[in-house]
């Protein structure tokens, strides 16, 4: 589903225009960036939790030379799905 998806679903649930639902999705999706970048959580019960952790720094492998490689620390994203969410794809 592309975002573009999304906001045509939005806007048909909430009885919302294109432009109008297009804006609510991005704030949406604006306010958990900017709270992962602060280093906050972002909780939906049931649905699910975004938040950031730190992968530490290691070793690698360059797949076409062979040549082992150091990868840099860096913070990423993660997504934990609620129990409401899991319970919906399983289908129960």
């Amino acid at each position: 589903m592309t975002k573009a998806e999304i906001v045509d679903q939005v806007a048909a649930e909430a009885d919302l225009s294109k432009g109008e639902a297009s804006r609510a999705v991005d704030a949406v999706l604006n306010a958990i960036q900017d709270a992962l970048v602060r280093g906050s959580e972002v909780n939906f019960t049931g649905f699910g939790k975004f938040s950031s952790s730190e992968r530490a720094a290691r070793q690698g492998v360059n797949p076409q030379t062979g040549e082992r490689i150091e990868i840099a620390a860096s913070r990423v994203p993660r997504f934990s799905a609620g129990s409401g969410l899991k319970k919906s794809v399983k289908g129960g």
